[in-house]
C-alpha cells in the first residue's frame, strides 16, 4: 500500500512538471492572431483546419493524468488514516500542579540508620512568628483591616 502511494506521488509530480513546461513552451493568443489572417498555419497538428496544437493537446492529456493522480491520492489517503480517531487524538495533555515541578517529583531521602542511643532533647523552645507588619492603606491577604474612622488621623493636629 505504502509503494502504491508513492508510486502515484510520483506520476502526480511528474505531470506537475509536465504541465509547468508545457505551458512555459506554448506561445501567447496574441500570435494566432496572424495565423487568423493568413499568415501560416501557426504550429497546428492537423494542418490550418486544426482545431489545436500538439502542445495544447499535450497540456490536456498531463492535466488530465495530474486530476487522476490527485483523486487517487486522496482515495489512499482515506484508506490509510480510516482507523484514526482524529488529528488532536494522539496529543497528551500538559502537566500541571505538583507533577510540574521537578523538586517535588523528586525520591526522598533515605532514612537514617536507628541508632541504639536515644537523642537528646532540645534545649530551647522553638521561636515565635515575627509580627507581621502593616502599612497603612495596604491591604495585606489574609489579614483583617480595621473600619476606617471619622476622626483626624493621629498624625495631624487638630485645629
Amino acid at each position: 500500500m505504502n509503494t502504491l502511494f508513492n508510486l502515484v506521488v510520483v506520476v502526480q509530480v511528474l505531470s506537475a512538471l509536465a504541465i509547468i513546461a508545457l505551458v512555459l513552451l506554448q506561445h501567447g493568443k496574441g500570435a494566432d492572431m496572424g495565423a487568423a489572417f493568413g499568415s501560416g498555419a501557426s504550429g497546428s497538428l492537423f494542418g490550418a483546419t486544426g482545431s489545436s496544437n500538439f502542445m495544447s493537446k499535450s497540456t490536456a492529456v498531463a492535466a488530465a493524468i495530474f486530476f487522476a493522480a490527485t483523486l487517487g491520492l486522496s482515495a489512499l489517503a482515506t484508506q490509510r488514516t480510516s482507523g484514526s480517531k482524529g488529528v488532536l487524538s494522539n496529543i497528551t495533555a500538559p502537566v500541571t500542579g505538583s507533577a510540574a515541578i521537578p523538586a517535588a517529583n523528586a525520591p526522598a531521602a533515605p532514612a537514617a540508620p536507628a541508632t541504639t542511643t536515644p537523642a537528646a532533647p532540645a534545649a530551647q523552645a522553638p521561636a515565635a512568628p515575627a509580627p507581621a507588619v502593616t502599612t497603612p492603606g495596604v491591604a495585606t491577604p489574609g489579614v483583617a483591616t480595621p473600619a476606617p474612622s471619622n476622626s483626624a488621623p493621629s498624625n495631624t493636629v487638630p485645629k
